[in-house]
C-alpha cells in the first residue's frame, strides 16, 4: 500500500467487512480502520476529525475513511446500547478484534498486506462457516440480526451450532426485547435486498427471534422461498416488503411499530390488492366488464399518477402468478393519454358531468385495445 503522511507512523489496520470480502475475491466499499496505541489528541494532530459519540472515530482529513481507536467493551445494561467502552492507547489489537461478533470479521489487515488474524477466520472463511468470537457475542442482540444478515448476503455458509445454539440463549434470557424498531428495520432491510432473503427469515425464526421482533408476521415458510424469487428478479425493497408481508393481516400495525418507510408500507398495503384484481380478472372475457375492473385496478392502485409503482407492484405480482407487464404497460399509457382538459372544456357549464366523461373516455380506450 501507499504511504500516507496522515498516518505514517501510525499503527493503523484494515479490519472488518473489507478483509473479509477481500479475501473471498468479493468487491467492498470504503474501509474501515482501527488504530491501536494512539490517543484522541494524537488523531487531531493529524488532521483527523472527530465524528464519533460513545467512542473515539475520526474520518481521514482526504480520503474520509472512518479510524476508530482500538477498544474494549463491557456490558452495562440490556440491549445493543448497554456498553461502556475503553480505549486507552494500552488497549491492543487483538483486544479489539475478540470484542467483534464473527470469526470472518475479526481480521485485521496491516498497511503492507499482512493479516493479523488470532481468532482463525481466514480458516472459517475457507470452511464457509459462520461462527461467533466469544461469550462476548450474547451481550450484543444486534448480531443475532447481523448474522442473519449475513446469511441471506452467503448463501453458501453455515452456521455453527454452537452459535445458533448461543442465539436461542440470548432470545430466552430476553436479549431480543431490547431491539429497537429502527435498527430492527436496518439489518431487517439489509436482509431483504440480499441474495437469499429466506436465509434471513430461517436464522430469525430458527434462533426464536422472529418471534419477538416481528410476531405480526405470518406465512413465513410460504413467503420465504418467494421472497428468493424476487431477489432473483431484482426486485426492489417496496416489493420485497410487500411480498414477505403479503400473508399478514396484522401487516399495517407491523409496518407501524417496525417505522418502515412510507413507500415500503404502501406496497405492503396495496399488493393483496393487486392481486386480488387480477385474480378476478382471470377467464373474464374482453368487454366492457374486463375494461371496467383494468380500470378499477388503475384507481385503486393510483396507476395513473404514479406509473411506475404500479409497474413494480405488477413485478412483485409476478412473482406469484403469470402477468402481462407489457399489455398493462399499454393500458397505462392509453389511459393517461386520454386528455381530461379537453373533456372538461366540453363539458362547460356542466362540471358534474366531468368526472364521469373522463372515465367513459378512458374506458373507451382500453375497450380500443381490446380490440386490436
Amino acid at each position: 500500500m501507499t504511504r500516507d503522511p496522515a498516518t505514517e507512523g501510525l499503527r493503523a489496520y484494515i479490519v472488518g467487512g473489507a478483509v473479509r470480502d477481500a479475501l473471498l475475491g468479493l468487491p467492498h466499499g470504503d474501509h474501515d480502520w482501527v488504530v491501536v496505541g494512539a490517543t484522541p489528541e494524537d488523531m487531531t494532530g493529524r488532521g483527523f476529525i472527530p465524528v464519533g459519540g460513545d467512542f473515539p472515530v475520526f474520518l481521514h482529513p482526504r480520503t474520509k475513511e472512518e479510524y476508530a481507536l482500538a477498544r474494549t467493551e463491557r456490558k452495562s445494561g440490556r440491549g445493543y446500547k448497554g456498553f461502556t467502552f475503553y480505549t486507552g492507547a494500552d488497549v491492543t489489537l487483538e483486544d479489539d478484534l475478540r470484542r467483534r461478533d464473527l470469526t470472518v470479521n475479526a481480521i485485521a489487515q496491516d498497511e503492507d498486506g499482512r493479516l493479523v488474524d488470532p481468532l482463525g477466520g481466514a480458516d472459517d472463511l475457507r470452511a464457509r462457516i459462520f461462527r461467533h468470537v466469544g461469550d462476548a457475542f450474547e451481550e450484543d442482540p444486534v448480531r443475532i440480526l447481523r448474522l442473519a444478515r449475513f446469511a441471506a448476503r452467503f448463501g453458501d455458509f453455515s452456521i455453527a451450532p454452537e452459535t445458533m445454539a448461543l442465539c436461542r440463549r440470548m432470545v430466552e434470557a430476553g436479549e431480543a426485547d431490547a431491539l429497537v424498531a429502527e435498527r430492527v428495520w436496518k439489518e431487517l432491510s439489509r436482509g431483504l435486498m440480499a441474495q437469499a432473503p429466506s436465509r434471513m427469515l430461517g436464522v430469525l425464526n430458527e434462533s426464536g427471534a422472529l418471534a419477538r421482533v416481528m410476531p405480526e408476521l405470518q406465512g413465513v415458510d410460504e413467503v420465504a422461498a418467494q421472497l428468493d424469487r424476487a431477489a432473483g428478479q431484482g426486485l426492489p425493497l417496496a416489493s420485497r416488503y410487500a411480498l414477505m408481508c403479503r400473508l399478514t393481516p396484522q401487516r399495517e400495525a407491523l409496518g407501524r411499530r417496525m417505522r418502515v418507510p412510507t413507500e415500503c408500507n404502501d406496497y405492503a398495503r396495496l399488493l393483496p390488492e393487486v392481486l386480488d384484481a387480477l385474480g378476478a380478472q382471470d377467464g373474464m372475457p374482453d368487454g366492457p366488464g374486463r375494461a371496467d375492473a383494468q380500470l378499477a385496478l388503475m384507481e385503486r392502485a393510483d396507476a395513473l399518477r404514479k406509473p411506475e409503482r404500479f409497474f413494480e407492484l405488477l413485478d412483485a405480482a409476478a412473482v406469484l402468478r403469470a402477468v402481462d407487464l407489457p399489455a398493462w404497460q399499454s393500458r397505462v399509457a392509453a389511459v393517461r393519454g386520454v386528455d381530461a382538459g379537453a373533456i372538461a372544456k366540453a363539458c362547460a357549464g356542466e362540471p358534474a358531468r366531468i368526472k364521469e366523461s373522463v372515465r367513459q373516455a378512458r374506458l373507451a380506450r382500453l375497450a380500443d385495445l381490446q380490440a386490436v
